[in-house]
């Protein structure tokens, strides 16, 4: 979540040199007395060119902001470019356009020591900025696995691609399908073509005027027999079931490539029938039954069917989660949360605040029944949006946004005496806008520099950090970024998780050489990468990538609608009736597998549609979710991983951190939890940091 600006905002320094005070004496000279060198230019309005843009998704338009006084002279000044951060993004001064449609970029006069304004908000101005897509140039047909024999149905999808080799996402462009010969295949406008007798035929794909093309010979089909292979005869809900097909034509050979279709049915264990929201699913031979009851999965191919039927248990994971304590902090928002043991020995976290002049808090955890405070640092800032502690307990860092310098950076905390922490120092070459998030490795820091790249600073002093390298993927939001095992992963809107090699070496990579990976390509549905976790998952022998998203409102969702953006920042003002409304969220969590870097797979999602995810933390094959207004909520991710984790009786406990005496009361809003020592610690945004302890439900005997 950003600090000072809106999400989806970014600083971007006026153009112009900074006049000192002779140079702002000599513009001004001709027209009014003398200033002295104390005195703050007043901005009466800002001067925008152009003054509304049009442009394609991937293209950049250059933009130029100036703030004039009341006698049209210029100011020097820095402003704050907004928008909708999933549709245009400010790089360098250029707005570039990333999602079709008709937008408004605001821009305002960022407030600082030089200078002042007229009224009683800063100067502000909008430009309409119109997206829109590229021309599509070629059109590909894809198809899944199988032949097409007569009698059987394939499904084709059609790609299309822009001048520049790149994607159009399949929602934004609508396609035509034809067949040539209806008669010997027809096709429906979803691409699945059916094949009825033997001969020839066309299949096209049509968009935007440019058509892509498959031809078929369609043979008589050759099985007489089909075998499902694989399941068993129990299963527990959200388990993956793997089922495999065997055809046999009349001879008793096996025929390899026919295509299969999957289905299955459902009778429950109770008179019900059936819950909304369907009861399980099959795709490519993976079954997953999300409620108990029995199941009949079926394998198609053409005129032949195989079925297996298996019944699926309740997973029976729930367990109670109880309150053990709290540091309350209500006079300010609550950002971001670490544990860890310090070299004393003893259990410690570290707190970070939001809009709230640059606090950050040290709390003694020893005892997780009586939280205490040890210490505060404050630095210069509006928000420490991001806290962390290395893997050593050696050092802390902070991030910083809203520096009333504007030069916001990292701060490097000594851990030596960990109730009272130092500042060690404070890089910002570099970086420039805020710091929103940083990693720290042993000897390492990734520190986000505003929402372009991140820089890799060496801490090995901690006293004199220094600039190692820094990597940026280009036409890309940064929010995030995480290290395991020599590998960066980052969360960046639009193109998802972006790995990179920084110490691993199987690509040639090395904190001085970062080399590209790879992206896993962009989220379905959600806000798409927001915050990152990777986690090695030992009993499936794979790597997962955890990216959630944040979408801080319920755009197109009846609760919520018509509210617009609902994050609210000031407790309830009894006077004015002001303030005080709980802030909502949506957008969720996707698993992927990339255990093969280059070909990430996405597996599964966790969705819970009242609320929208923040930070994840994920250990012994147990995911710690801060679920916004949702909650912190624990879940099961034990095997392997399909569908909604959600509806698949996975979740073992959820707490929702209600506190009347809150900064707004009564109005959980968790930002991040981390298990430690038979302990979950989390922060709440209006109320702190909680501790809470997880046992087994004690079964009722009648």
């Amino acid at each position: 979540m950003t600090q000072n600006t809106p999400p989806g905002t970014t600083t971007v320094p006026s153009p112009f040199p900074r006049l000192g005070p002779l140079g702002l004496l000599a513009a001004l000279v001709a027209v009014t007395p003398p200033l002295s060198a104390q005195e703050v230019p007043v901005v009466a309005e800002l001067q925008v060119e152009p003054t509304s843009i049009q442009m394609e998704v991937g293209e950049e338009v250059p933009i130029t902001v100036r703030a004039l006084d009341v006698l049209g002279n210029e100011v020097d000044a820095e402003f704050r470019m907004g928008g909708r951060r999933e549709a245009v993004q400010m790089v360098d001064g250029r707005v570039r356009g990333l999602l079709p449609g008709e937008h408004d970029l605001v821009i305002s006069l960022f407030p600082g020591p030089d200078v002042e304004w007229e009224g009683e908000s800063p100067p502000t101005a909008t430009v309409p900025v119109q997206v829109g897509w590229p021309s599509v140039a070629e059109v590909e047909i894809r198809t899944e696995e199988g032949r097409l024999y007569e009698g059987t149905r394939v499904r084709h999808r059609a790609v299309a691609t822009h001048p520049d080799g790149s994607e159009r996402p399949a929602e934004h462009v609508e396609v035509r399908w034809s067949s040539s010969d209806p008669e010997v295949a027809s096709v429906n406008r979803f691409g699945d073509v059916t094949a009825h007798t033997t001969g020839q035929v066309q299949i096209s794909a049509e968009a935007e005027g440019v058509q892509g093309e498959v031809t078929y010979e369609i043979e008589p089909f050759p099985a007489e027999r089909l075998v499902i292979e694989g399941g068993v005869e129990e299963a527990l809900a959200g388990d993956v079931v793997p089922f495999s097909v065997r055809a046999y034509d009349a001879d008793g050979n096996e025929v390899a490539d026919l295509p299969i279709s999957w289905s299955h049915t459902y009778t429950p264990n109770d008179s019900v029938g059936p819950h909304a929201g369907g009861s399980g699913l099959v795709r490519e031979g993976r079954f997953v039954g999300e409620l108990p009851g029995e199941y009949t999965v079926i394998a198609n191919a053409g005129r032949l069917a195989a079925e297996h039927t298996l019944e699926v248990l309740p997973r029976g994971v729930i367990e109670a989660v109880d309150f053990v304590g709290q540091g309350r902090v209500n006079n300010v928002h609550t950002s971001d949360l670490w544990v860890w043991e310090g070299v004393d020995g003893r259990d410690y976290a570290i707190t970070g605040t939001w809009g709230a002049d640059g606090y950050a808090y040290i709390w003694d955890i020893t005892n997780p029944a009586s939280i205490v405070k040890t210490d505060s640092i404050q630095v210069d800032a509006r928000t420490v949006n991001d806290v962390k502690v290395s893997p050593d307990g050696r050092y802390a860092t902070m991030t910083r946004e809203g520096a009333s310098t504007r030069r916001n950076g990292v701060v490097i905390l000594d851990l030596a005496e960990p109730a009272h922490p130092v500042i060690a120092a404070e890089f910002d070459e570099g970086l420039t806008g805020g710091v929103h998030n940083a990693f720290p490795t042993e000897d390492h820091v990734f520190a986000l520099s505003g929402g372009e790249k991140y820089l890799i600073i060496d801490v090995t002093d901690l006293y004199n950090p220094r600039y190692v390298s820094e990597f940026q993927y280009p036409g890309a939001r940064i929010h995030d970024v995480w290290v395991k095992d020599g590998i960066a992963y980052s969360a960046q809107r639009p193109v998802g998780g972006v790995m990179v090699d920084v110490g691993d070496g199987r690509w040639g990579g090395s904190p001085e050489n970062p080399v590209l990976i790879g992206v896993t390509g962009p989220m379905p549905e959600g806000g798409g990468a927001h915050t990152v976790y990777p986690y090695y998952q030992e009993s499936e022998d794979r790597l997962l990538l955890f990216l959630a998203d944040e979408i801080l409102n319920r755009e197109g969702r009846a609760l919520g609608h018509g509210q617009g953006r609902t994050l609210q920042v000031d407790p309830y003002d009894p006077e004015t009736g002001e303030g005080g409304t709980p802030s909502m969220s949506s957008g969720y969590l996707h698993i992927l597998d990339i255990t093969d870097h280059e070909n990430p797979e996405i597996l599964a999602r966790y969705h819970v549609p009242e609320y929208g995810t923040h930070n994840t933390w994920v250990e012994d094959d147990i995911l710690y979710q801060a679920y916004w207004e949702g909650g912190m909520r624990m879940v099961d991710i034990s095997g392997d991983l399909r569908g909604n984790l959600h509806t698949q009786d996975r979740e073992i406990a959820v707490f929702k951190s209600w506190d009347p005496a809150g900064y707004i009361a009564n109005a959980p809003f968790v930002w991040s939890a981390m298990p430690f020592k038979d302990h979950i610690f989390f922060s709440d945004y209006n109320s702190g940091v909680w501790a809470v302890e997880v046992t087994p439900e004690t079964p009722v005997i009648p």
